[in-house]
């Protein structure tokens, strides 16, 4: 969008002027009239319509009311003014106050009011003369009214409506400075329409004429047009359509090129069997795989034989058998002749990860070993010359795994559990460690449910699979809100759950009291369970991160072996601890945690055969946002409908777990939130282009070349993970 107009001022516009537009750059960033257009109304309102005042009700949106006034009254405070000469009243006491002006349309008659520029109207509203009234109808003392109404003429026959009037009318983000400098919904429009009249004719169409028309889009110059001032609903729809398909499919576009480009240049290791290892652990299984399970190895395995590097993200929500794709994906690699490493961001992660895999390549004779920060000297010094000599094909391990000493022989994969607990530098210290020139494979595993939009963008040049279902056996977690006045009825169930041989977590938000909250915390919390379940007969555990290494593994150890009935704790139980025989999961103060968050805590539940329950517990005045969270917990347990919520109501800048600053575009008119479809459909259609043009080469292709040369594509990559 270059040339002529569009890179003037908005200085230069009718009723601008130089300090409303520094206003305008300061408030909303835009400065020229090619930044204005394409700065884009929020919602619109619906002027095309008129209702009588007999249908008007209270609880309508906005409507528009043609009418004639029948009476103008000002109002002091000291009551109704006779006088035809009010508008004169002094200061003080007898200062005017409001105007009520009654108005009827043959229907009905209702009272509109005023309580600023009451000179103006009272001049403006003759009693007799017929004007269009468009607001809000409300209720005052049983009667209906509307408050501040915007008020227009009626036109003459044949006389074209007001901007903003008789049609369908956009609202603009706007400040409290720029309302208080006096740029009204109605000042912003006649603004907006002065840019679009001077500055439409030099933008240039920024899609080729062949997407246009296999994707049905308006051309560039309707669709700005009626985003802002649309003629009809369906002029609207098609001109929001074009713009947000345009905004997602360059965004991918851009994405999925690197991703094309990386692909073709960069070999990977080509592992073309599956392997006599992974045919035995397969075979061997209690358990049938699920649809979800068998979908994403087949994807793996399509990578890992394709001859280029594996990067691909595996998403599951908790407890759906990502660990076990990473078994069987590593025995591939064993297979080929190549050792695997699996990373986990914590000991005890580590540790688990290391226990249920030992258990089930015994029947393969593949060696397994674990490598963490507490691993002794001797210990160390087998396992590095094991990784050296190639005898041990899978290592499981933390940071410890990335020291230089630690030397494999031929690494084939390399898979990284809760990745967004590592850096990028930590992350691309696993290239080094490959021997044979060509990098790892790498699969990246998040419990963390990442909104499939965001995953689509933050990630974009990555494979995404996702394991949407879970394991057959596995029974939903009750989810239930309770509040202070429920503790006694909480400590009964407790106490009937530990008499049936189960065992319960409760998680504090803090480990020290904290002068600016009165939250309930752990050392508090301790003494009262401590209280309430006294020893004997119960046993009480406690975990939190101020502790060593040893006194978290001796509690968490002393808890999953049924030697401890409650495991008091922070959240740092909130990735990794697998605990099947513990039914309830007690959350304190469950308004500090977000949802992302509350999920993970849950999902440490419900992995046995019992049923198992879930407890919010918070204090009795919640904010919306939270009772909202809180509800959301109670209604579903799936961990992207969730994530998808959580979205919603914080933005994509700020899920937890994704660990991103921002995105890798800005979007001007899309949302991740709302736009999916869209985001899908834009996505594949970038992705069938660069098939047959991976580098936008040809004639046909010039306009996206050039669009992806602007600096808003020049980011860095989000989702380069090593």
């Amino acid at each position: 969008m270059d040339g002529g107009a569009l890179d003037n001022s908005i200085q230069y516009l009718p009723g601008v002027g130089p300090k409303r537009a520094a206003l305008l750059k300061s408030e909303l960033g835009v400065g020229t009239f090619g930044e204005l257009i394409r700065l884009y109304p929020f919602r619109y309102i619906d002027r095309s319509t008129f209702i009588r005042i007999a249908d008007a009700v209270p609880d309508m949106a906005y409507i528009q009311i043609r009418a004639k006034v029948v009476s103008r009254t000002l109002y002091t405070a000291s009551g109704p003014l006779d006088t035809d000469d009010a508008a004169k009243a002094g200061k003080g006491k007898s200062a005017v106050r409001r105007m009520s002006v009654l108005i009827e349309d043959g229907s009905g008659v209702m009272e509109t009011v005023f309580f600023k520029g009451i000179k103006w109207m009272y001049d403006k509203l003759v009693p007799g003369q017929e004007f269009i009234f468009f607001g809000k109808p409300s209720s005052f003392n049983g009667r209906l009214n509307m408050v501040h109404p915007e008020v227009d003429p009626v036109p003459a026959a044949g006389q074209a409506m007001s901007v903003g009037a008789g049609k369908m009318t956009g609202i603009y983000t706007s400040t409290e400075r720029l309302k208080n400098s006096g740029i009204t919904e109605k000042v912003m429009n006649r603004i907006m329409a002065s840019a679009l009249d001077a500055s439409l004719i030099y933008v240039r169409e920024s899609l080729p004429d062949y997407i246009l028309k296999e994707k049905n889009l308006v051309p560039i110059h309707y669709a700005l047009r009626n985003i802002h001032f649309p003629s009809d609903q369906d002029a609207l729809a098609k001109a929001r359509y074009r713009l947000k398909f345009e905004e997602l499919f360059y965004l991918q576009l851009s994405l999925l090129k690197q991703k094309y480009v990386r692909s073709r240049n960069e070999c990977g290791i080509r592992m073309p069997k599956v392997g006599e290892y992974f045919n035995a652990c397969y075979k061997s299984l209690p358990f049938p795989l699920t649809g979800a399970q068998k979908r994403v190895i087949t994807e793996i395995r399509d990578d890992m034989k394709s001859g280029h590097q594996m990067n691909r993200l595996l998403q599951g929500d908790v407890g759906s058998g990502k660990t076990m794709v990473a078994l069987l994906t590593a025995l591939i690699a064993i297979g080929n002749g190549y050792q695997a490493c699996i990373m986990a961001p914590t000991e005890v992660l580590a540790q688990q990860h290391f226990r249920n895999l030992s258990r089930y390549l015994e029947v393969t004779g593949v060696k397994v070993a674990l490598l963490t920060g507490s691993s002794r000297t001797a210990e160390r010094k087998e396992i590095h010359d094991g990784l050296e000599d190639g005898s041990i094909g899978i290592i499981v391990g933390t940071h410890a795994l990335l020291e230089d000493n630690v030397v494999f022989r031929n690494l084939g994969l390399a898979v990284i559990d809760e990745q967004h607990r590592f850096g990028v530098e930590q992350r691309s210290k696993l290239w080094s460690k490959s021997s044979c020139g060509l990098p790892p494979h790498v699969l990246v595993m998040t419990a963390t449910p990442i909104p499939r939009t965001l995953a689509m963008t933050l990630y974009g040049d990555l494979d995404v699979s996702v394991i949407d279902e879970l394991p057959p056996g596995r029974k939903p977690v009750k989810t239930i809100h309770g509040t202070e006045s429920m503790r006694p009825a909480l400590f009964r169930f407790m106490k009937e759950q530990i008499k049936a041989g189960r065992q319960i977590f409760v998680v504090y938000p803090l480990i020290f009291e904290s002068e600016k909250m009165d939250y309930r915390n752990l050392e508090q919390g301790y003494e009262q369970i401590a209280q309430a379940f006294p020893f004997p007969p119960y046993k009480t555990a406690i975990v939190h991160g101020k502790q060593s290494n040893e006194d978290k593994k001796f509690y968490m150890d002393a808890f999953a072996a049924g030697r401890a009935d409650i495991l008091v704790a922070t959240s740092v139980i909130e990735v990794g601890v697998d605990v099947p025989n513990a039914s309830v999961m007690v959350i304190e103060s469950a308004e500090r945690f977000g949802l992302s968050q509350l999920h993970q805590l849950r999902g440490r539940v419900g992995r046995g055969s019992e049923k198992s329950y879930c407890v919010l517990m918070t204090g009795h005045k919640l904010s919306k946002e939270s009772k909202h969270r809180i509800d959301l917990m109670c209604a579903t347990e799936n961990g992207f409908e969730l994530a998808e919520e959580d979205m919603k109501m914080r933005g994509p800048g700020d899920l937890e777990g994704t660990q991103q600053s921002g995105l890798p575009v800005s979007l001007n008119i899309a949302s991740l939130a709302k736009d999916g479809i869209i985001l899908g459909d834009a996505r594949r259609y970038a992705d069938h282009i660069l098939d047959s043009d991976p580098t936008l080469s040809s004639d046909r292709n010039a306009i996206l070349r050039e669009e992806l040369k602007k600096e808003k594509y020049q980011t860095r990559d989000y989702s380069k993970i090593s």
